[in-house]
């Protein structure tokens, strides 16, 4: 396995606050594909996006900073993250 397959991890963001701005999943979306991490967006309404993202952990953590100060039209209050499967287990596995 190559060492950057190990170090990749899924999780789910769970962003709350005042989201509804139309501009903010194309944002997401922009900005996660810069940083080389794979999306699939779950839910979005006014008050809570929810996404899984697909990539190494410092990569997240940098997508979560810049979710947390987002766009001037939206306002974040939390950003949940949570990790959907072991880092080490392929996704194969868990269908």
């Amino acid at each position: 396995m190559r060492r950057s397959q190990q170090s990749e991890l899924r999780e789910r963001i769970t962003i709350v606050g005042d989201v509804e701005s139309a501009s903010f999943i194309p944002w997401i979306r922009r900005h996660a594909d810069k940083l080389g991490l794979s999306q699939d967006f779950l839910h979005a309404g006014a008050n809570r996006i929810e996404l899984e993202v697909v990539g190494p952990a410092e990569l997240i953590d940098m997508l979560e900073m810049g979710c947390s100060l987002g766009p001037i039209d939206v306002w974040v209050d939390e950003i949940q993250r949570k990790i959907v499967c072991p880092p080490d287990t392929p996704l194969a596995k868990l269908i």
